[in-house]
């Protein structure tokens, strides 16, 4: 089958959005959890229906988290109970204190704010004017400023408190809870009037493992591949059908349509396809399939996560020029809009290969709005997804993946990496988060 007949089918094709469906019937896909070794089984049932070779499961071990009972109480000024969900790694703990509220939780932000013994309360959206401001961040910033716990409230309407990691794979310092939008008013109305709030959290911490799941296609005899993948993991609260099964769904499609090429249409370059878990608490997955590899064959790294969500793709390609012009290439030859968003940031699967100086570009979607919208909260449901989205970014993402193949690109500059982080702010924020690379330390 030639490139245009193997689209063309992809656009007929209802395979990935079953697969998708089946995704989000499983239950509590988080990592370590039996849901998340049900979706590695569907990823690799999907790879070898779509004709990808030597599919292949591998696991690592992490650390375990499962959420308990969460309470939270305002009792200064009113006494009155509010719904608050555990933030993974949350560590099982009592506090009360003063609630502090620290507006969109920016390093400047806690450090104007006196957080010594207080409960520090942080939106989940950043300034209009700013760079995005990870919640880990925060929760680190105001942890070292001497908060007691922390309460992240979303900007989202709809009784929907979110969720989000603390830590990488470890437990956090103190505890950590999401509220809704609706909630995170009242609590900002009662820090206005020096209210005070008792919290209440447990959670287990356990050792387990996770896994991830790849295989290959194109010339066995390649000397070189592109790696393309997605994370299957979700957080428990949702059936986190955008964050990422809509990704994972777009990588299946994509291993469907390039299985579908004849030899006429032959790649440049192996593909390596794959699905990891454990990205949600801590990139895990992706890390350990870049310790699997031998990154001297890896041209380059396509992180499909936020792709197949909403209509306009974005391509983050992580400062590499080669891996920009690759994506214009693409967007013009096909008259399709592709917005490029060159900055450099740490937040998913690409960075454990970024960091080892491989090329690599993530692939995500504008909804229009800052912020995971539905994502991290209950409302990351099946019924949000788009059948005609994922299949026509699948379509990009084979064609950019074609266009990587056949494209020289340059290894990362690690000095211009780390520049680009700090010229961002980043390096504070990852410090605080325990991921800034020991031996970028000055």
């Amino acid at each position: 089958m030639d490139l245009d007949s193997a689209l063309g089918a992809t656009w007929r094709d209802d395979e990935p959005r079953r697969f998708l469906r089946r995704l989000c019937e499983l239950d509590d896909r988080m990592a370590g959890h039996p849901g998340e070794a049900r979706a590695a089984d569907l990823v690799a049932d999907a790879f070898r229906d779509a004709g990808v070779r030597d599919v292949d499961r591998e696991s690592f071990p992490l650390t375990v988290w499962t959420r308990g009972a969460t309470t939270l109480r305002v009792t200064d000024p009113v006494d009155r109970a509010f719904e608050g969900v555990a933030l993974p790694y949350s560590p099982s703990a009592s506090v009360d204190g003063p609630l502090v509220d620290v507006g969109h939780g920016t390093h400047a932000e806690i450090a104007d704010a006196d957080l010594d013994g207080a409960i520090a309360l942080a939106r989940t959206d950043s300034p209009a004017d700013g760079r995005f401001v990870h919640r880990m961040e925060s929760f680190g910033h105001a942890i070292d400023a001497g908060a007691e716990a922390f309460l992240f409230r979303n900007h989202i309407d709809g009784q929907l408190p979110p969720t989000g990691s603390l830590r990488f794979d470890e437990p956090a310092a103190a505890p950590g809870v999401g509220v809704s939008k609706e909630t995170g008013a009242w609590l900002a109305e009662y820090a206005d009037r020096d209210g005070a709030v008792e919290l209440d959290v447990n959670a287990t911490i356990d050792d387990g493992e996770s896994e991830f799941v790849h295989g290959v296609l194109g010339p066995a005899d390649a000397d070189r591949e592109v790696v393309v993948l997605a994370h299957f993991d979700a957080h428990d609260v949702a059936e986190g059908a955008l964050d990422n099964g809509c990704g994972i769904a777009v990588v299946v499609a994509v291993a469907r349509t390039l299985c579908r090429l004849d030899a006429a249409d032959a790649l440049d370059a192996r593909v390596r396809v794959a699905g990891v878990g454990a990205e949600e608490v801590g990139l895990l997955g992706g890390a350990a399939l870049a310790d699997a590899l031998d990154l001297d064959d890896v041209h380059a790294v396509v992180n499909v996560d936020g792709a197949g969500r909403h209509r306009n793709l974005v391509a983050m390609p992580h400062g590499s020029d080669d891996l920009a012009t690759a994506v214009d290439a693409v967007a013009d030859a096909v008259d399709h809009p592709v917005r490029t968003d060159a900055d450099p940031h740490p937040w998913s699967d690409h960075w454990p290969f970024l960091r080892e100086r491989v090329p690599a570009v993530q692939l995500h979607s504008d909804s229009g709005e800052r912020g995971r919208g539905w994502g991290h909260t209950a409302a990351d449901t099946f019924d949000k997804t788009d059948a005609r989205v994922v299949r026509e970014h699948a379509m990009l993402a084979t064609l950019l993946v074609r266009e990587i193949a056949d494209t020289e690109v340059g290894r990362v500059d690690e000095d211009a990496l780390r520049d680009a982080m700090v010229d961002q702010d980043f390096d504070a924020g990852m410090r605080a988060a325990g991921i800034w690379p020991t031996d970028w330390e000055a």
